[in-house]
């Protein structure tokens, strides 16, 4: 009890002392005015009292201070339209002019930033080599008048501002969030800057559809609570993000007002203790504190909520634009021109155009295909089970076909019923029932063959364009395509810009939630793009485009236009016909035979004799949009099978390959779960470290996409996996995705930033060890291969999705290498020569080597080693071939033995003749010697003889001398004969068989003598 009288004493003991000594040290001072002088409260104490001081404006310029004086309670506060006056302590209503919330702050002013508010700029990434980033100074949040814009890059920026409350309160701003390339989250610390306990619903902002504003509500507790607005850009592709923009941020549970707030310029409040102020209307303006709005001069203008006027610029061809009328009965249209609304420009000036008088008439275009024009020249849907082209009559389809249900707009003299057009102003708050801004003339405008985008009241509002289909029903016909789409929706369009003009088409899935799913930038030729629905729901296409993001009040780019030539839609519930399909009828031994339409079972086509359901042939696949004839059936590709509903073909991740009459088998099935590859980090120019992750299912399964890549930036508040924005944005499912990741790590985030997920592969085409399979290219001189005999495996894959950059859509190659040092769920890569994973930004090429790429092994892989024989006994041993480049598949033998002898009988024979032949050869030597010495003995007789006479005598007879033999007769020229030459003559002799020979001595001279 001491303590607690003792606490409720102490201020006022305070107060006295402080008054003490004012009045000690101010006695030759004059006394205080009013003017002189603001009252304060001092803090609560315990008891939740407080006091009234007065606090001179100027320290030591005047004496006699009012004395101070019991407070109000602390819990205390003026309702709304009031304000606290200090000097009688009572709640007094705001003048004209000005507002109050009574407990409450408001801030919808933002020709400059607030008193009290800070934008601070961080980059707590350090760069590549360790230094401090100091790119980020420049960055900030920007004022723009009635909103503040966040920044566009990939800073870090935070809006800070710092409040006390006395009780509980709350913090409620208004925002637009348009793209989820920018992180944008808002959270709360006390005094000790420890962040206050939020869910996530208060912490991550979710984000908006294009061109609409949101609310966002914080409760606070008491004391003091500084409140932070943060945004970090993601700019890993090189394209600027949309800004964050901030109005109306509204703060409750402050004590008291002591003042209230004037009217901000434009804007005004006609009567005291108003809580707010209304904007002035167009034509008008108002200075800062006004109670009334003024109207402007002549020749001048202002829109809503503006703070001044402007001169009114002379009428140009920019100022009006053209429209088409309903075909009248003759099936004329006519051609009218209309001023922009609101007119802001002068006729009747130097320099000023007129608006076009003459009325043109053309013939109206015909309906739209499922259509007709009624007596009335109106364009009506044909009946169901009725088609027409909308040149003629609604005819029914013939017996055994169905109509073909849809959505075709080519002709544009009418907007179609299901499609509406307005156009949103970025910075007003006035919305209609699609929450925005009308801003005068439609957002898009019909123009006879096409329906282009109207001016709109500046070059930064959305002009909108939206396409209600109340679901899709795959009719009978498609009914055996159980993985077909739902249906598709194809548009052609066109794109004129001279500025940073941007197309979007988004989707509203079930009325939840609007995503982007495409968007062009720039000037675009014309063009077709597609995309499919592969849920059946109640689908909103929408389209908006805007010609610039930079806040404009004035019309400079007012000629940038998107044109919209033809929109198809296919499969649409109750829709209409423009053509009709055969299908399947019921069949002959059913007790419902007849012409009726019935579905066929999954798997199954339309045989084009009979129009009964028949099975397609194994390992193909129903593709396309038909059931129709055989050819429907479209045979899997290489490598590749066919499910048991033919509704996909995959790849069981078994390949085989014959190459020199020998057949390659591969298991890769220790590949077939889904792998990453994380590439990086690179760096952004301000040096924001990113990563490139891959998620890659190389056989799926059994056709089904299994890789998924997730986006925690889009929606980080959504946590329920099976809602419609999750399955439809937050995730992608593929054979091949990726993902930018920003790491946690330096960015103060509590996880990393996963965003820009995009599929790289939706189907699978095939796998060859051929570089090219459906125009898809390998591109093998990107990954040079090693010298073995084993050849690479390519997995082509497609995406038919198309985008902006890519028209045929993206693809991707997979190419499994053999590498016996590699493990067998392997290892990824990436070209080096493109480290993002593709060189174009279309196709995608990846390495992946693994033990599991080398063929199963075969006899062919082995060879035996036989041993010696020894004690009778071979050994055969049985080894791989080197190098070694299979695996699994069959094992090696065993060593094995076998009964030998240890001389083998060919051995043995082998000797024996080889000893033959030797001894047969020396025999022949023998003899042959012998015989050459004897013809040399005659030969020396001879020459003896002749030598005596110089004349040989002449041969008087064959008969020999005793002792001769009949084979010693040679004849010999000059030179002594060899032993061959010898050997040559005698078989001559014997082959003439003469017994005897007559040697004929011719001399040349007396000293020599030839035999011949």
């Amino acid at each position: 009890m001491r303590e607690q009288a003792w606490a409720s004493r102490f201020p006022r003991c305070l107060v006295l002392i402080i008054a003490a000594l004012a009045s000690c040290s101010s006695a030759d001072l004059r006394p205080c005015q009013e003017t002189d002088y603001d009252y304060q409260y001092t803090e609560c104490d315990s008891t939740g009292s407080r006091w009234r001081v007065a606090i001179p404006r100027s320290p030591s310029s005047c004496s006699d201070l009012p004395p101070p004086a019991r407070g109000t309670d602390c819990s205390f506060s003026c309702p709304a339209g009031m304000f606290l006056e200090m000097g009688a302590q009572q709640c007094t209503p705001c003048a004209a002019g000005s507002y109050s919330l009574g407990s409450g702050l408001r801030f919808d002013q933002w020709d400059a930033v607030p008193a009290g508010f800070s934008s601070l700029a961080s980059f707590l990434d350090s760069g590549p080599n360790g230094e401090d980033i100091q790119a980020c100074n420049s960055s900030s949040w920007t004022p723009q008048g009635v909103y503040l814009e966040s920044n566009r890059d990939e800073c870090t920026v935070s809006l800070v501002y710092a409040v006390h409350l006395e009780k509980k309160g709350s913090v409620s701003f208004t925002y637009q969030y348009p793209d989820n390339n920018i992180f944008f989250e808002f959270y709360v610390q006390n005094e000790q800057c420890q962040e206050m306990a939020q869910t996530d619903d208060q912490k991550w902002i979710k984000v908006t559809n294009t061109g609409e504003w949101d609310t966002h509500t914080v409760n606070l507790k008491s004391g003091t609570n500084i409140l932070y607005w943060r945004t970090t850009g993601i700019l890993v592709g090189g394209k600027m993000v949309k800004p964050v923009l901030l109005k109306n941020i509204q703060i409750e549970g402050v004590a008291y007002t002591s003042e209230c707030f004037l009217c901000r310029p434009g804007w005004f409040s006609s009567a005291p203790g108003s809580s707010s102020c209304r904007p002035c209307p167009a034509n008008t303006f108002s200075t800062k504190g006004a109670s009334a709005c003024t109207s402007c001069p002549e020749r001048q203008y202002s829109h809503e909520g503006w703070g001044e006027c402007k001169r009114r610029p002379p009428c140009s061809e920019k100022d009006y634009f053209q429209i088409h009328t309903a075909c009248d009965g003759e099936g004329k249209t006519q051609v009218l021109y209309r001023w922009v609304e609101p007119k802001i420009c002068v006729e009747n000036v130097t320099g000023a155009v007129e608006l076009p008088t003459e009325v043109q008439r053309k013939p109206c275009p015909p309906c739209n295909p499922g259509y007709y024009n009624s007596n009335s020249n109106d364009c009506l849907p044909c009946p169901p089970g009725t088609y027409s082209d909308g040149t003629y009559v609604c005819t029914e389809c013939p017996a055994g076909t169905e109509p073909v249900l849809g959505y075709e707009y080519k002709w544009w003299n009418v907007l179609p019923s299901n499609m509406k057009t307005s156009c949103f102003n970025v910075g007003n708050s006035k919305c209609d029932d699609m929450s925005g801004l009308m801003c005068g003339p439609p957002g898009w405008a019909v123009a006879g063959d096409h329906i282009r985008s109207a001016a709109g009241s500046s070059d930064n509002d959305y002009l909108i364009l939206s396409l209600h289909v109340p679901g899709f029903k795959v009719p009978a016909s498609l009914s055996g395509m159980t993985g077909a789409d739902y249906g598709w929706i194809t548009f052609v369009f066109e794109t004129i810009c001279s500025g940073d003009c941007e197309l979007y088409f988004m989707m509203d899935v079930n009325m939840k939630s609007t995503t982007v799913v495409e968007s062009w930038e720039g000037s675009k030729e014309k063009q077709s793009y597609s995309h499919s629905m592969s849920r059946n729901a109640s689908v909103t296409f929408t389209w908006a485009f805007q010609r610039t993001n930079h806040a404009l009040d004035v019309r400079r780019y007012v000629s940038d236009a998107v044109k919209l030539y033809s929109i198809s839609v296919t499969n649409v519930l109750d829709g209409v016909a423009s053509a009709c399909r055969a299908c399947a009828l019921v069949p002959q031994n059913s007790q419902r035979a007849g012409s009726s339409c019935v579905p066929c079972p999954a798997g199954f086509y339309i045989d084009t004799g009979t129009n009964r359901c028949q099975e397609c042939p194994p390992n193909t696949h129903l593709a396309g949009h038909h059931t129709y004839g055989q050819d429907a059936c479209v045979a899997c590709g290489l490598g590749s099978i066919s499910n048991k509903e033919h509704s996909r073909c995959y790849s069981d991740c078994s390949f085989s390959h014959t190459e020199n009459n020998r057949t390659l088998t591969f298991d890769l099935s220790p590949m077939s779960d889904v792998a990453s590859l994380i590439i990086g980090p690179s760096f952004t120019s301000k040096g924001t470290k990113y990563l490139h992750l891959f998620n890659i299912s190389l056989c799926g399964h059994e056709g089904r996409r299994a890789a998924v890549c997730t986006d925690n930036v889009t929606d980080a508040s959504s946590k329920d996996d099976q809602s419609d924005a999750a399955q439809l944005v937050s995730s992608v499912d593929s054979f091949v995705c990726q993902s930018t990741i920003i790491p946690a790590d330096g960015r103060g985030f509590r996880m990393a930033i996963s965003s820009q997920s995009i599929s790289l592969a939706d189907a699978f085409v095939g796998a060859t060890v051929d570089s090219v399979l459906d125009w898809v290219d390998a591109k093998p001189d990107l990954f040079p291969a090693k010298a073995r005999d084993v050849p690479d495996i390519n997995f082509f894959y497609r995406s038919t999705q198309a985008t902006a950059s890519c028209d045929h859509g993206r693809s991707s190659v997979i190419t499994v290498r053999c590498n016996p040092e590699k493990s067998d769920r392997g290892e990824l890569s990436v070209p080096s020569s493109c480290p993002a994973g593709t060189c174009d930004g279309c196709t995608f090429h990846f390495l992946w080597e693994s033990a599991s790429g080398c063929p199963r092994c075969a006899e062919d892989d082995y060879h035996p080693i036989e041993g010696a024989c020894k004690g009778g006994v071979q050994e055969t041993l049985y080894v791989w071939n080197e190098p070694k480049v299979c695996t699994k598949g069959v094992s090696l033998p065993p060593r094995s033995s076998s009964p030998c002898e240890a001389i083998a009988l060919w051995l043995k024979v082998g000797v024996g003749g080889g000893a033959f032949v030797a001894v047969l050869l020396i025999a022949l030597t023998c003899y042959f010697w012998k015989k050459n010495k004897r013809l040399e003995y005659k030969y020396s007789r001879l020459v003896m003889s002749a030598n005596k006479e110089c004349e040989l005598p002449a041969a008087d007879s064959c008969a020999l001398a005793e002792g001769e033999e009949p084979d010693d007769d040679v004849v010999y020229a000059q030179k002594k004969p060899s032993l061959l030459g010898k050997l040559r003559a005698i078989a001559h002799k014997h082959e003439r068989g003469e017994s005897c020979e007559s040697v004929q001595l011719n001399s040349s001279q007396c000293d020599r003598w030839v035999l011949g």
